[in-house]
């Protein structure tokens, strides 16, 4: 069982990606949780440069979706919108498409909601099936947060492990309806 997680971050330090750890952390035995980390990696979107065969960042971003039964994402918010990055990252898997696979997300800051809304739109728009029960809201505290403080605090950790426990689930079933 394999679950993508997307940070909408290039922060080092990024809360988005803290969390995406954490959830990596509270993963159930056999779950391996991968973030993927090489967002800045990927060129900026172009139609154009898929003539031939894509690019090697977005082969790799697309052989890790291919390979993954959910994703998760989590991401932050600015100009009340999806950093441009992760939409440039999300437009790379258009084409590829996610196929109703469940999808979960998590916002880091619930004061800013209109990327999160925006998100669960493009999503949607990919053909991605967002589990009800793995769209959640995590207010983190002030300042830097780390991994491993998210996962060893109950108020945070409890339901970012349901999140992924719910994720877990349906990514199963959805690799068994893919199988068949």
């Amino acid at each position: 069982m394999h679950l993508l997680a997307l940070s909408g971050s290039l922060r080092a330090g990024s809360r988005n990606t803290s969390v995406l750890r954490a959830a990596a952390l509270l993963a159930p035995p056999g779950v391996a949780v991968t973030v993927f980390h090489e967002l800045d990696a990927l060129p900026h979107f172009n139609p154009d440069l898929e003539v031939a065969a894509p690019p090697p960042a977005v082969l790799a971003l697309r052989t890790r979706l291919a390979g993954a039964d959910a994703l998760l994402v989590c991401s932050p918010e600015y100009a009340h919108g999806v950093p441009g990055s992760f939409k440039n990252a999300l437009d790379w898997l258009v084409g590829v498409g996610l196929e109703r696979r469940p999808v979960g997300m998590v916002n880091a800051a619930p004061r800013s909601h209109h990327a999160h809304d925006s998100l669960a739109e493009i999503l949607a728009t990919m053909d991605g099936a967002l589990l009800r029960e793995a769209v959640i809201d995590l207010p983190l505290p002030g300042g830097q947060v780390d991994h491993q403080a998210i996962a060893a605090t109950p108020a945070l950790a409890d339901p970012l492990r349901a999140c992924v426990a719910a994720l877990t689930a349906a990514g199963r079933a959805w690799r068994a309806r893919a199988a068949a």
